[in-house]
């Protein structure tokens, strides 16, 4: 029996996925699964550039909006949504669409990773969280974990304290590296046929897109946006570490100006659209699509792969 299709449209951070991937959902009959590790976050709008009401256009979206800023969400917590949301909109006869820039959530789906159950050391975790806080203790933390696991550490900023710890805890736990962990697990192969589309167009073109998204965000309230999140939660695992929102924090605790702010949160952006280009690169049965291409063209490429047997 044939595995049923599911769209794939992934790509670096404001090259246009959101509005292509709703102008395919009207087409297809479509709904749409997020895989985007910020935008799951409530009461995070503006930073992560979460589609709008308006934006959506009717199409139902999933994974979106629905964590706390001080919960943690795992690679393997989203994996379990969104194989439930791809199994719902499949019994309601429509076309699953996933789309976001998140590699890790992309790659849990179309290699079906299972992630076994760590029982976590609270004792050594403390540890870790403690050596994250002291002057360059992260630095130490993503060097220990290179030394562990240099293949997962290449996809893991050294500023994402969560993932660098968890690289560090699952071998502690196991005594296995993550990247020896996601090998075994690959082995019963993906539970859907994932169509995988990119969005790419010209390096200087999305640095500019970038640039003037960062200016817009600044506009739309971000300052205000972190402002109201920071005082409302007293930890953030996972969230204020995201773009833009760290940058904005330093700013706030009077460590940088608010031109430095600005100008960094550019210049992270930047670096971490050529990371998830890098990234999206690997994978072996994607089809590049130009962002900037005639956008009927675009869906029309999708709706063909779509639609072949």
């Amino acid at each position: 029996m044939d595995k049923q299709k599911v769209i794939v449209i992934c790509g670096p951070t404001a090259s246009g996925k959101t509005k292509l991937s709703i102008e395919i959902a009207k087409k297809i009959n479509g709904e749409i699964v997020s895989a985007d590790s910020m935008q799951i976050y409530k009461e995070m709008d503006i930073g992560t550039a979460k589609p709008t009401i308006e934006e959506m256009q009717g199409i139902k979206h999933y994974l979106l909006d629905f964590v706390s800023p001080d919960k943690r969400y795992s690679v393997a917590d989203y994996k379990k949504d969104a194989i439930n949301a791809i199994d719902e909109i499949i019994e309601k006869n429509k076309v699953p669409i996933v789309v976001g820039g998140t590699g890790l959530y992309i790659n849990s789906l179309i290699y079906g990773i299972e992630y076994p159950e760590i029982e976590i050391d609270i004792k050594y975790r403390n540890e870790l969280e403690k050596t994250a806080d002291e002057p360059d203790g992260l630095r130490k933390l993503y060097e220990m974990a290179k030394k562990i696991d240099e293949e997962a550490i290449k996809n893991i900023s050294p500023n994402d304290k969560k993932r660098i710890c968890r690289v560090l805890e699952i071998y502690h736990s196991t005594g296995k590296t993550k990247t020896q962990q996601e090998i075994e697990s690959r082995k019963n192969g993906p539970k859907y046929d994932y169509l995988i589309y990119g969005l790419n167009m010209d390096r200087d073109k999305l640095y500019d897109r970038i640039n003037k998204r960062v200016d817009i965000m600044i506009q739309d309230g971000l300052i205000e946006e972190v402002k109201n999140v920071a005082s409302k939660y007293k930890e953030f695992p996972t969230a204020m570490q995201g773009l833009g929102y760290k940058e904005v924090l330093e700013y706030l605790n009077g460590d940088t100006t608010k031109e430095e702010m600005i100008e960094k949160i550019k210049m992270e952006t930047r670096r971490y659209a050529k990371r998830q280009l890098t990234w999206f690169r690997r994978y072996e049965t994607i089809k590049w699509i130009d962002a900037l291409g005639d956008i009927q063209n675009n869906i029309n490429i999708i709706l063909e792969g779509y639609c072949e047997k």
